[in-house]
Parts: C-alpha cells; structure tokens; sequence
C-alpha cells in the first residue's frame, strides 16, 4: 500500500487557534479544528497543538489511502493504521535552500547509525517508537472528544487495553506498584530512555566552537540553570538580573514566570553580547533579549538556536540537541551531595519527583570506568607472605617495617 504525502498542518499566526489541518483537497478539517479549540482551551501551547497536528495529519493519509471517512474507521484500520506506520518509512523533506540534497560541503549520514562522538544514533528512516506512542494517544483522544461531543463515530477506533469494564488498573491495589499494563490496546512497547549529558571534556571543545557572544551567553544560560530551548528564548531584556544571577522565565507547561539561578559566567557572556548589538536592536526591558546576527535583526527562534547550535556539532563531529544541555545541566546539579535533589526539582520545573530521579541514576561511562578500575584493582598483587620458617619480628626489622 502507498499512502501519499497529501494534506499538511498550516499555520495561522492566530493566537486562539494557531494551526489547522488541510485535507489533500485544500479544504479545512473541521473535526481537526474543533480538536485544536479544545486543545486550546485547556492550555496546551501552540508547539504542542503542531506536534498533535502532525499525528492526526498521518491518520488523515491513511485513511484517504484506504478510502475510509474518519467518522467511518473502525478499530480494523486503527490497527492496520498502527502497523503501517511502525513498518513505513518517513516522508523526506528537502530544504528549501538544497532541493537536491544536503549542504554543500557536508557529509551524508547513514540513518540509525551511532555518532563516534556521542554514540547518539542518527534518525532512522522509519518513525521512532516514541511517535508511534504518540499517535496512538494522541488520536484515542481526538476520537474520545468526538465520542463525548456525539459528533464521531459511536466507538472509539483506539480502545484501551483489555481489563474490567475497559479500564487498565480498574481493580488495582494503590499500596502496590503499577504492572506496567499498557493504557492503550495498540501501543506499542517503549524502551524508557537514558536521558543523555555531554561530558565536561566535550562540552569544553563544544563551547570553544561557539562563533558569538551571543551563542556563548545561550549555551552558558541553557547549560546552568537547565531551563528548556523555548524558555529562555522567549526572555525579554528586562528578565536578565546580573546583579542578583537570576533569569525569568515561562514555564512550558505552566506557564508561570520562575526565577532561575545563573552562573556569573553567563552573566559575563551575556553582558558582552549586549555591547556588542547597543543601538542596533530596539531597547526596552519589554524588548525581546535574543537577536538573530544577520540584518534585519528579527527575534530569535527556535529553529534559528538549533541551527547555530548544529554548526558548532559540526565542527566537533557530534550530533548533540539543545535539549541535551538541560539534561547535562540535571546531571550536574543531581550528582553534586550539596544540593537536595528537591532543588532540583523545583530548578527544572518537574511536577514529579520520580522524574527528576533519573538523574540520580549512575551513566553507563561512569559505571563502565567504576567497574573496569575493580577490575584493575582486583589484579594488583597482594603483600607477600613469609615462607615457613621465618620469625616475623625478624622479617620486621629487616624491611623496615618496625623495632624488635
């Protein structure tokens, strides 16, 4: 079966409803739409409504490739929806800049293979099990929205795993710990993932790759105080307190402003790139604190932060994410013993604390080094023992190793 690449999630620029969903037709989703608005309503961001827009984009393909009404699919396509997508290959998309390939310059990568530097795996041409997740739950709530509403089909296509009454842990003791029963009947297993650092070493040759002031300021911000890419993004001028080393920012989910803890020599490296754009850029502590280096000066993005940092990875020949920094930031801060792990907690912006134990647990290169040195440890000979015969006040004094 080919499912083509038809439809795509358009962005509005509205701030009620900042994306929608276009049919091959053209046409606007309105079951799509009604999903976004109540997404919208209970305070979910707008990079958020994208990423459920990119999975209901998928099931809007497959069904025209099966020629199947979305208010007409069944559970016999939501399960041949969730094999096809973990056997299918993702639609590449070319860059604008080169239609025919990559940079020019620049090595290909073969897909899924490790980096030598990080050992990260490349993307590989087919969706991560982590998106397949994703989708599931992201369409049995978009059907579940439309069950409740009366507007969808009278049965959810994406039902719930097998239990009593049709709720997995219905019947579950809260004294005991969960099974790990699968909320979803067609969800796929996930390997829970090791959250990644970038080691002390390599962040040195990382950091001296920087090209600006302003790239360092970020990195230095991003790396000590473990705020997310989009929150420090999205400071204003007035935000920065060097003389109290804190930074204000909105929380993703929250959306609460919190002050978070700096280190000077982010201070340092931010004062820098405030003399370096003094007069080229509007001034005000309303103003936006992170400019683009090329003229017009305009905001700082995202998608621009990524690929200044993909510059410096290139450069070392590593594959590190922005995301990366925040996770050598926890680590930094969860394996010092002065600092309570509930600090963290609050630093990072978790609402669990179990989600910030992860960051306690040991990484396989520490573990690796520890267990290599016992080993070493281990083949060391041991003090040698006096044959029969010998006094051993004798043996002391000879050797030295006290008086008769």
């Amino acid at each position: 079966m080919v499912v083509p690449r038809s439809g795509w999630v358009e962005a509005t620029g509205d701030l009620f409803e900042p994306f929608r969903l276009i049919d091959a037709d053209g046409v606007v989703v309105a079951a799509a739409g009604a999903y976004f608005r109540e997404l919208a309503a209970c305070g979910r961001a707008a990079a958020t409504q994208r990423s459920y827009g990119m999975a209901l984009l998928r099931w809007w393909r497959f069904l025209r490739a099966v020629e199947i009404s979305w208010d007409q699919a069944t559970r016999g396509e939501a399960r041949d929806f969730l094999c096809w997508v973990q056997l299918a290959d993702k639609p590449e998309s070319p860059h604008w800049r080169y239609p025919g390939g990559g940079a020019p310059g620049t090595t290909t990568v073969t897909p899924g293979t490790p980096n030598p530097v990080t050992g990260k795996r490349s993307p590989g041409r087919g969706y991560a099990t982590a998106t397949v997740v994703h989708c599931e739950s992201v369409l049995r709530a978009f059907y579940d929205f439309h069950l409740e509403g009366g507007t969808g089909p009278m049965v959810n296509p994406f039902p719930l795993a097998r239990g009593r009454r049709g709720r997995p842990y219905a019947h579950h003791n809260p004294m005991q710990p969960f099974s790990g029963e699968r909320a979803g009947r067609y969800r796929p297993g996930a390997v829970r993932r090791i959250p990644r650092q970038i080691p002390e070493e390599k962040f040195g040759e990382l950091f001296a790759a920087l090209g600006s002031h302003r790239d360092r300021a970020l990195v230095a911000f991003w790396v000590s105080t473990g705020a997310r890419a989009s929150e420090l993004l999205g400071a204003a001028a007035g935000d920065a307190d060097p003389g109290q080393q804190l930074i204000a920012v909105i929380r993703k989910g929250t959306r609460a402003l919190q002050l978070l803890p700096a280190s000077p020599d982010a201070f340092v490296w931010l004062r820098l790139y405030q003399a370096q754009i003094h007069g080229l850029v509007p001034a005000g502590g309303d103003q936006p604190l992170w400019w683009t280096s090329r003229r017009p000066f305009r905001v700082l993005g995202y998608d621009a932060a990524r690929a200044m940092f993909g510059r410096a990875n290139a450069v070392l020949g590593a594959n590190w994410t922005l995301h990366d920094l925040r996770h050598s930031a926890a680590y930094r801060m969860a394996r010092d013993p002065e600092m309570p792990l509930a600090d963290v907690q609050w630093v990072l912006g978790h609402a669990h604390l179990p989600t910030t134990q992860r960051y306690v647990n040991p990484l396989p290169a520490d573990v690796i080094e520890s267990v290599l040195a016992f080993h070493g440890r281990r083949r060391r000979p041991g003090p040698a023992l006096p044959a029969d015969g010998y006094q051993a006040e004798s043996l002391r004094v000879l050797f030295g190793q006290g008086t008769p």
